[in-house]
Order: structure tokens, then sequence, then C-alpha cells
């Protein structure tokens, strides 16, 4: 069980690390993130400067606190959308069947034959970059895949007899899903939700590294990685920290989505 749990534990560490800078930087960050200090560009890592500076003398560190800000909201907001509209196409679909079903999964299957990062990079552009649209880009894209895994687990749970069970006795359709249903699919759902939500951090990372995402001078990490490219070689620190941070994240939600697993996979 011990073993089982070790990415749970792991990805726990490097998520609530990042987590606890982020409350502590809606409250306090060393420097304003985006002051300028020309005559300080590019400094070396210190004590005054935890993560050095960047290109305009802007402190590293209260930007990646900053940016632990917008990766939480937008991460967390796009897995929202993505499940409530995934549940309601996956769930109607699963425990209904027929028609319903046919309708229902021939749309989604025409938005998985649309690659997802496409389509986020096609709404931002055809609107304008910026949080909001990015956040319902990244939304709309985990859409499909919050849908199939609630109807395949719908469809499981629907032929139990605790579900005959409540039909036999007049339970409504809604108070089936919601009262009996839902609870037994919570895992996978929970597995699925933490996976999106490190998609959804990378693909933002990926859409403000395009100047599509996170406008400047709102401090996001896929921006401060296309701003850190040109001096790669003259500040390797830089990068390096951005990078570091975002795959931090990312991977501390995927380790947690491995021990999720893992520990209802044992359970059942």
């Amino acid at each position: 069980m011990r073993s089982n749990r070790l990415p749970l534990y792991i990805g726990l560490t490097f998520v609530g690390s990042l987590f606890v800078m982020m409350l502590i930087g809606v409250f306090y960050t060393p420097y304003d993130p985006n002051a300028m200090d020309a005559t300080n560009r590019l400094a070396l890592p210190s004590a005054t400067h935890l993560f050095g500076t960047d290109n305009f003398g802007r402190d590293i560190f209260s930007r990646v606190m900053e940016g632990t800000k917008t990766a939480f909201f937008i991460g967390t907001t796009a897995v929202s959308i993505g499940l409530f509209f995934g549940f309601l196409f996956g769930a109607f679909a699963g425990y209904f069947g027929g028609w319903i079903d046919e309708i229902l999964m021939r749309f989604i299957d025409a938005m998985l034959a649309f690659p997802g990062i496409l389509l986020a990079i096609m709404l931002v552009a055809v609107f304008e970059p910026g949080i909001k649209n990015t956040v319902i880009a990244l939304g709309v894209m985990s859409v499909p895949a919050f849908a199939r895994i609630i109807r395949s687990t719908f469809i499981q749970y629907k032929s139990y007899d605790f579900v005959k069970a409540s039909i036999a006795k007049g339970g409504s359709a809604l108070h089936i899903m919601l009262k009996h249903i839902l609870p037994n699919a919570l895992s996978p759902i929970f597995v699925a939700a933490s996976l999106s939500f490190s998609g959804s951090v990378l693909a933002e990372s990926g859409l403000s590294y395009l100047g599509l995402g996170v406008q400047p001078p709102d401090p996001s990490w896929g921006r401060m990685l296309k701003e850190a490219q040109p001096y790669i070689a003259t500040a390797p620190w830089y990068v390096v920290i951005v990078g570091v941070v975002i795959t931090v994240l990312v991977l501390g939600f995927n380790l947690l989505s491995d021990g999720m697993r893992d520990i209802h996979d044992k359970r059942v």
C-alpha cells in the first residue's frame, strides 16, 4: 500500500508547495512583479533577488509567485467548464442511451477529431488573446475527455442492482444520477480532473509562449519562457527556473492522478 501511495504523496508535495506559494502571493510578494529596474537587468540569483531578475530588471521570484495565481486560476476554471459540460453530455448519454447517446457522442467525436490545442489556438486567435478567452478555449478543449469518462462510468453503474432498485421505487432519473451513480463515479472523475488541470496549465503556457494567452505585463510562465529565450546563453537561470516551476506543477498533478488511479484500482 505504501508503494502505491508514493506517487500520490510526491504529487501532493509538488502541488501543495506551489499552492502555498500562490496563497502567499495573494497577500505578499517580495517586489512588485511588474516593477522595472533598468540598472539591475539579468542579475544573478542572490539573497536580494532569490531567482535573479529578468531582462527588464523585474524580480523573477515575484513574477513566478504571481504566475502561480494565473496557472491555478486558469487550470481550475478550465477544468470546471470542462467538467460541467462533460458531465451533462456524458451522464445523459450514458444513462439514457439510445438516440440521445448517439447524438451526444457523435458531437463529442466531432470535437475529438479536431486536435484540442489547435481548437484552443483557433478560438483565441478568432476572438482576441487574453485570459478570459484562454480559459474558455481550454475549457472547451477538455469537454470531450470528461464526457467519455463519465459516460462509460454511468453505463457501468446503471446496470447495478442498487440503481435498478431505485428505479423500481420510482426514483427520478436526475435523483438516481446524482445520488446513486455520481458518488461511485467520483474516483475516475478526480483522476480525469487532475490530468485535465496539468494539461490546461501546459496548454496555457504554450499559448502564452506564442503570444495568444495571457498578455503582458501580467505574468505568465509561458510568456516568461518566451521573454527568457533570447538570454538562454547569458542568463540560463531565467529559463531553467521558469521551466522547472512549470514541470513541477504539471508533474505534480500527473503523479496525483497516478496515485488516485492506483488507489481506486486496488479498491475495485
